[in-house]
């Protein structure tokens, strides 16, 4: 569909379970307004739950390109927005020896060498070699863009309030060139694991929906689309073990992706029930710590 496009929500859901993915009312409603008030999507909840995957489709059925910028301690502007290719400066630094040396053939002095040379090396900071990270390649392009900050409580409170400002008038200072605006305000989508507190800015900043796991009928739904050579009695009995999983005290709780992962191991070993030699065939698909591993083999019948 073209970018320029504004989709409704039940053509949202539609078009997402076209892709394999369930899509709640609130999520849908949630994009649809994100687009028509050009605000940003704060969109927070466990890992595993499908928040990246959000982005990934909406950028998909906009024919847009989905720039992603990855968040983590110690995240800095330079990594974010953009920096200088030196490497490049450097080359043509090497190349122009020759026409430098003309410049300054006919200077006295060092002076006039500055002098002859003023302005020139301007050339080594322009759009040419500007290295354009995550933020400024979405506030550059022409075409339409998803831009997804992902799990953006994972930076530090100074990078969410460079970030706030670089959203509020999607234009960002390079002190060599001035002020770059965006020709065309990109669609944005932040996620959030919650594992720490986001200030009251940025939640003002943007829309907000908390995204849990889906509920058993739909947990079910995601993995015949996904895995249809799974049989519905299969299905059932996967979303219960792994919903039961979850409210259990395990390291780490499976996300959606583990679950279809899982299912379709199930089907590859032959496996039609979760008995104890099909889970130690595949519960690696499923959990990804030794200790929850052996919990669960320890004691299978808690979990089914």
């Amino acid at each position: 569909m073209s970018g320029q496009d504004t989709l409704k929500p039940a053509a949202i859901a539609e078009l997402f379970e076209r892709e394999g993915f369930i899509c709640s009312p609130d999520v849908a409603s949630s994009l649809h307004l994100s687009e028509v008030l050009s605000k940003p999507l704060l969109l927070e909840g466990p890992p595993g739950v499908g928040k990246t995957e959000i982005a990934k489709l909406w950028a998909g059925l906009h024919e847009a390109e989905l720039i992603r910028l990855q968040c983590y301690e110690g995240l800095d502007e330079a990594r974010a927005l953009y920096e200088w290719s030196y490497g490049k400066q450097m080359l043509y630094a090497q190349l122009l020896k020759e026409k430098v040396g003309e410049l300054l053939s006919d200077a006295p002095d060092l002076r006039a060498s500055l002098g002859a040379l003023r302005g020139q090396a301007d050339e080594f900071f322009s759009r040419d070699f500007l290295l354009p990270r995550p933020l400024l390649a979405a506030i550059l392009s022409e075409r339409p863009v998803v831009l997804l900050i992902d799990e953006v409580d994972r930076s530090d409170e100074e990078f969410e309030a460079f970030l706030l400002e670089v959203l509020s008038d999607y234009q960002v200072s390079v002190p060599e060139l001035g002020t770059i605006r965006s020709q065309r305000i990109p669609r944005v989508i932040l996620t959030s694991n919650d594992t720490r507190e986001l200030s009251d800015a940025l939640r003002r900043r943007c829309l907000y929906l908390y995204i849990d796991f889906p509920p058993f009928e739909d947990e079910i739904r995601i993995v015949r689309s996904r895995v249809p050579e799974a049989s519905e009695d299969l299905a059932k009995r996967v979303v219960k073990f792994v919903q039961t999983l979850r409210r259990s005290d395990v390291r780490r709780a499976p996300g959606i992706a583990e679950v279809v992962d899982w299912a379709r191991a199930l089907v590859a070993t032959g496996s039609a029930s979760l008995d104890a030699e099909a889970l130690e065939k595949t519960l690696g698909a499923l959990l990804k710590s030794r200790d929850d591993i052996r919990q669960v083999l320890d004691n299978p019948g808690k979990y089914r």
